[in-house]
């Protein structure tokens, strides 16, 4: 059974490969793709229908009934940020739809503090044979599918 994954922030697509942190990038944690998401305050949204797993101001787990878990993370070493500029809409244990809005935050301020706002978006615990993602530097909108997960 497949599972569409959208893109929780409008931006363009950008290789695992390509992220600025070796965790995402050797794919530690799990095969995706990332986004470089245009300025200003922007809204993330919830990937796939689900129920929020793990959230922090910064990053957020949403995992599917069948157990499939998608991490979504807004920039890089923004824990270091402490929650400053990152709003939370939902809270741990809710059940999302794809598209619901999660947490509101600015990649442009987060820029300004000295780190990537590029978001990656993981498959926890997939093998990398089971996505089939958009092409790193096509434009995608919130809520535009980013790949397909493979059962």
């Amino acid at each position: 059974m497949s599972m569409i994954v959208q893109s929780p922030v409008t931006g363009t697509t950008v290789s695992m490969a390509d992220v600025p942190d070796d965790v995402f990038a050797q794919a530690m944690v799990g095969p995706g793709l990332a986004i470089q998401p245009d300025g200003g305050r922007s809204d993330a949204l919830s990937p796939i229908d689900g129920t929020v797993a793990t959230l922090h101001p910064h990053a957020f787990v949403v995992a599917g009934k069948d157990g499939r878990a998608v991490l979504v993370h807004l920039g890089i070493d923004t824990v270091k940020q402490q929650g400053e500029g990152f709003t939370l809409h939902v809270a741990r244990g809710d059940a999302v739809r794809a598209g619901q809005l999660m947490i509101s935050w600015d990649p442009d301020a987060v820029r300004a503090a000295g780190y990537s706002p590029v978001v990656p978006v993981v498959a926890l615990d997939a093998t990398p044979d089971a996505l089939s993602t958009v092409a790193p530097g096509e434009r995608i909108a919130a809520a535009e599918k980013l790949f397909t997960w493979i059962a």
